[in-house]
């Protein structure tokens, strides 16, 4: 009885782990030749002073970070990525009841129109998404720095956005 309890168990893992010997692969949908991308600074028509910059930064070391596409000069690259900050706000989300009501916490928002061009071909693959990317943020001690972290944040998550759409594109 003791050697049926060990060999069933040992015997029923065998032959799980042999439908695992299957080999699986992610492979990106986008063509190999296909694989290059620039990304010319973002058009910043917000008030928040070099949110462009900061936008194609981040949209820059998202394509890094996901590692499909290669980064290349605008012309060496087939894809080029165009985009323009339409505007930013910050507006309050909660309120401190211990000082008065005051206002404690915030929330940046931004607006990004986002275009994917395939440059040989001279075709629009997007043609002016739109794009909201938010991130919170508490304004204890100064609300200045605080926004500008937050504005980082928020353009990291458009970065994040833009690449998911791209890698997710019918090729």
């Amino acid at each position: 009885m003791k050697t049926t309890a060990i060999i069933l168990p040992l015997v029923a893992a065998l032959g799980l782990m042999a439908g695992c010997g299957t080999s699986y692969a992610w492979r990106p949908s986008v063509p190999e030749a296909q694989r290059t991308v620039s990304v010319p600074t973002f058009r910043n028509e917000s008030d928040v002073a070099e949110l462009g910059a900061v936008a194609t930064r981040q949209l820059l070391r998202e394509f890094q970070r996901e590692g499909t596409f290669s980064i290349r000069a605008s012309g060496d690259a087939v894809i080029e990525i165009q985009g323009v900050i339409k505007a930013a706000t910050a507006g309050v989300t909660g309120y401190d009841r211990r000082s008065g009501m005051r206002a404690g916490a915030y929330e940046f928002i931004a607006v990004a129109e986002v275009s994917v061009v395939d440059k040989p071909a001279g075709k629009v693959l997007v043609n002016n998404r739109q794009y909201t990317a938010r991130a919170n943020f508490s304004a204890a001690q100064d609300r200045t720095t605080a926004r500008r972290d937050a504005s980082g944040r928020a353009m990291e998550d458009l970065a994040r956005q833009v690449v998911d759409d791209v890698l997710g594109l019918k090729w």
